[in-house]
């Protein structure tokens, strides 16, 4: 019996982009279906809750279409070059004259209102906050106050909250959290932080208007974070990507971190009670490999540069990629205090020397 067209329409809105795109080659009437833009609209604003807005949507069209649209969000970035601090003290070494004379030529064509973010956030596969950034704040002067200060965004904001009527995100125990009978068993067992490592996830995607490109800069499932910081009602879960920074930074690689903070809330411990979590912060920076954060201006050029990286499906390769970053850099700060001390010694020694002779002298 042949399968109606809707009812495959129907089928194909229930799985994920990677079967969708296998069920091509089952039929010409799955064929056909796949290749249907509304098909792949749907999966999108099942996916990203962000890319249902109008103006979004519309957006999309003008970038190709909502399957390139997943084919080039729904994987993470995969920086593929050995990270070492050998490789480091290399890039560290070129001139820093003609990294400034490469950015400033550069940033003539990077804007920041081309860019667009689409960031959401999931618990248990459910979208529990969305937000859509328009440019990038603070960013309409890049030589002023932007261009040489720490890049950071934070989405959740003093100001944001305001825009918001003072609403915050919150996860309860109704959408899957553990009750907390208290914050001392919790320390022990840590059975909230690990189901928030198991089943929070985050998309951070970066559109370029006029160049019509994206990236997602999230690598979807936390790379690291921190329980019960920076007080026992905290949880910091790290997420991001590992970005190529070559010509623009001394190391040549930077850590792009989105950080997710999360509190229980005061009435969300002990017993009888629900736990609670309130999401407070949200946001993205840049650090280099010597735990520098990056400017305004190098980060619009980073940032533009992440558009064309390699992606990949594999958790377990970003994963690989980030710790080959955290390997380097530890190695890095251990070759800066081998020479600092190496710095000491000698002015000690110097210092001795001088005494020595100037005492002979007086005798």
């Amino acid at each position: 019996m042949a399968l109606n067209s809707d009812l495959i329409c129907e089928i194909l809105k229930r799985v994920d982009g990677a079967t969708i795109a296998k069920s091509e080659c089952a039929s010409s009437i799955f064929r056909s279906a796949t290749r249907e833009e509304h098909t792949w609209e749907e999966l999108c604003s099942s996916l990203w809750p962000s890319t249902r807005n109008e103006e979004v949507r519309s957006l999309i069209s003008a970038l190709g279409g909502f399957r390139k649209f997943y084919t080039d969000c729904f994987p993470t970035v995969l920086f593929t070059e050995r990270v070492s601090a050998i490789d480091c003290n290399l890039e560290f070494g070129k001139s820093e004259e003609s990294r400034s004379e490469y950015c400033d030529k550069e940033l003539h064509s990077v804007s920041s209102s081309d860019f667009v973010s689409l960031v959401d956030v999931y618990y248990r596969d459910k979208a529990i906050y969305s937000k859509i950034l328009w440019g990038i704040p603070g960013a309409a002067d890049n030589n002023g106050w932007f261009s040489n200060s720490p890049f950071s965004i934070d989405l959740l904001s003093s100001f944001d909250k305001a825009e918001n009527g003072g609403s915050q995100t919150n996860i309860s125990l109704a959408e899957g959290l553990p009750p907390i009978t208290s914050l001392e068993r919790e320390r022990k067992d840590g059975k909230l932080w690990r189901e928030l490592w198991n089943n929070i996830r985050l998309s951070w995607i970066l559109v370029n208007r006029r160049e019509k490109q994206t990236v997602n800069l999230s690598s979807w499932r936390p790379l690291g974070g921190q329980k019960h910081w920076p007080t026992d009602n905290d949880f910091l879960l790290l997420f991001g990507s590992i970005l190529p920074a070559h010509k623009i930074l001394p190391f040549g690689v930077v850590q792009g971190t989105l950080v997710m903070k999360c509190r229980i809330s005061d009435d969300g411990v002990g017993d009888g009670f629900h736990a609670t979590l309130n999401l407070t912060e949200l946001g993205i920076r840049l650090e280099d490999v010597g735990g520098a954060h990056v400017n305004g201006r190098n980060s619009l050029l980073i940032l533009e540069r992440a558009l064309s990286c390699r992606r990949t499906m594999n958790y377990n390769n970003v994963l690989a990629s980030y710790y080959q970053y955290l390997k380097a850099r530890r190695q890095l700060k251990v070759e800066k205090m081998n020479h600092e001390r190496l710095i000491n010694t000698v002015c000690a020694l110097g210092g001795i020397t001088a005494f020595a002779i100037s005492c002979f002298v007086v005798l």
